[in-house]
């Protein structure tokens, strides 16, 4: 060890800081230092047996637990250091605006600070192309001379470009050189959010649309290529701190595979190359962004409730939609990065780490998902449960569209029942008499005959509908019977819920509120389907918290009141 620098990665159990450390210990120049969150390390089976395990068993890499936020602790891991790896960041899809700010940009400026105090000599922050970002705008092969934004798309953007100007402002500081790394869209073995989402979605048959039309350009970076670019700029770095065109130091840089491809065609090729079907129905963004407002909404509503956050937001719509591609010259030009891995390359290697996550039959392109839902077999497991749970996207649309059609010429707003019953007997007589007239045979296809029994509505079916209603009314009348007899709290509260709700549709004219019952029709069986683990669970905590707002409530009665109800 002799000789040797230390050298401290940030946040250095995470996807792309694994593979710099990996990188960093096997070249041998360093005692690599990792600092992050968790109080010991755990490696994996293949990190225990890998150059990492090797180096922590025999003190080439050291492992120190410290939390950015904490000046004393960066401080204390900052001690003896020659260069910082600064790669640790808040998750990407948890939109906490104070959590952002704390870690990376308060975070950075702990970093900074003990870098100047204990005189490190190198500082290069791991930033992202977001930060150039406003999440309205395409970006096209952009250079570093594009500008920040007013406003970004998302607080973890706002706050890497905040910290990115902290960096680079530091350049020169007490000797200190700086420089940050914007790797686009990293992806490759050991991610554990893109391709597992990915996969996620396909195998739920959620991957079945493409979100706009599906031309956006976007870069894409192989995990290694981002590992070698941040050790180009190590070795970059050996200027003094003055800005000039010879300096690497003092600078941005974008990293990508210098492969521009369009978003779905790498999801797509991704997921294909696993066994399952690429999204190929496009969705208009101006459909699908509200519905991701919505979606946002109502999980931050029930974020105190301890309900996971959702990836569907109007941030990661316009991310996947716009066009963001980057161009690598400044970093060719000062740090001597080109990708050492093709993007081919890349995706091959990815897709054999993942093999394990391939599905059962491969490429079917005729593969259908969930057939044996609860969901499906709740609407008969025949074709209108196919309507509705989109199994065949284009026959759903086409369904959708023709009861739109319907409703539009039928329910017009100012119909009585009886004008909308009318018309609808109607046409069926002008249709059927049409269809008289025909003759048995058109274009050499003869056509069938409509047989009266396609009309009768069998016995059974008429006893059965009867039956359903009348035990739905009993049902009512017991209810009714428990609610006042026995004083049933709960009972009262559930009722007056469902009374509420009928009396809010009650405000709907006919026409919307029909309007209103396809969209849920065509939706929620859908997405119910595709979310029943997570409902139920959110159902289930909702549940113990109206229960806990009821014990409180309760509580907060006076005593003779809380004795009443105790004694009924």
């Amino acid at each position: 060890m002799a000789g040797k620098e230390v050298c401290l990665v940030t946040g250095g159990r995470g996807f792309a800081a694994r593979q710099l450390v990996q990188k960093l210990v096997q070249s041998e120049r360093w005692i690599v230092r990792i600092m992050d969150l968790a109080p010991t390390v755990r490696l994996s089976d293949e990190e225990l047996l890998s150059p990492l395990g090797n180096a922590l068993l025999d003190g080439q890499a050291e492992y120190v637990s410290a939390d950015l936020r904490n000046k004393e602790q960066v401080f204390e891991a900052c001690k003896g250091v020659t260069v910082v790896f600064h790669m640790a960041a808040p998750d990407t899809s948890n939109n906490n605006f104070k959590l952002h700010y704390d870690v990376t940009v308060t975070g950075t400026r702990n970093i900074i600070d003990a870098c100047v105090h204990h005189k490190v000599r190198k500082l290069i922050y791991t930033s992202s192309p977001s930060v150039v970002f406003d999440g309205l705008h395409g970006i096209y092969n952009a250079d570093e001379s594009v500008p920040y934004p007013d406003k970004h798309n998302d607080f973890y953007s706002e706050t890497k470009a905040q910290a990115e100007v902290l960096v680079l402002k530091a350049n020169g500081k007490g000797g200190l050189l700086t420089c940050a790394i914007r790797p686009s869209g990293i992806f490759g073995p050991g991610d554990r959010l893109l391709l597992p989402s990915l996969v996620n979605a396909a195998k739920s048959g959620k991957l079945k649309f493409i979100i706009g039309d599906g031309e956006n350009l976007f870069d894409f970076t192989y995990v290694e290529n981002v590992a070698h670019a941040h050790i180009c700029a190590e070795q970059a770095l050996n200027h003094g701190a003055k800005e000039d065109e010879s300096n690497a130091s003092g600078k941005a840089y974008f990293i990508t595979n210098r492969e521009p491809i369009k978003f779905w065609d790498f999801t797509g090729e991704i997921v294909e190359r696993l066994g399952y079907k690429r999204p190929t129905v496009h969705l208009p963004v101006t459909v699908v962004m509200p519905l991701a407002y919505l979606a946002e909404w109502v999980f931050k509503q029930l974020a105190p409730l301890g309900v996971p956050i959702t990836q569907f937001t109007p941030s990661r719509v316009r991310y996947i939609t716009c066009w963001r591609s980057f161009n690598c010259a400044r970093a060719e030009k000062y740090l001597n990065y080109t990708p050492p891995i093709s993007l081919e390359e890349g995706i091959n290697r990815t897709v054999e780490a993942f093999w394990d996550l391939r599905a059962e039959v491969q490429n079917s392109q005729s593969r259908e998902f969930h057939l044996q839902s609860k969901v499906h077999s709740h609407f008969g497991g025949g074709k209108l449960a196919d309507f509705l749970l989109w199994r065949n996207a284009k026959q759903s649309v086409a369904v959708l569209l023709s009861m739109f059609c319907a409703c539009y010429l039928f329910f017009q707003s100012g119909y009585t029942l009886m004008f909308i019953l009318a018309r609808t007997v109607l046409l069926l007589v002008v249709l059927l008499f049409t269809y008289s007239y025909l003759p048995q045979s058109v274009l050499d296809r003869k056509l069938p005959e409509i047989p009266s029994a396609l009309f009768e509505i069998p016995e059974e079916k008429v006893y059965a509908v009867v039956s359903s209603v009348g035990a739905f009314w009993n049902d009512a009348v017991s209810s009714l019977q428990l609610l006042v007899k026995e004083r049933n709290w709960s009972l009262f509260f559930r009722v007056l819920l469902i009374l509420r709700f009928m009396k809010f549709l009650g405000t709907f004219s006919m026409q919307g509120f029909i309007y209103f019952g396809i969209i849920i029709l065509f939706t929620f069986p859908y997405i119910y389907e595709q979310y029943e683990q997570e409902i139920v669970e959110s159902i289930k905590q909702v549940g113990v918290a109206l229960d806990g707002y009821r014990k409180v409530a309760l509580s907060k009665l006076p005593s003779s009141v809380k004795s009443r109800l105790h004694q009924e």
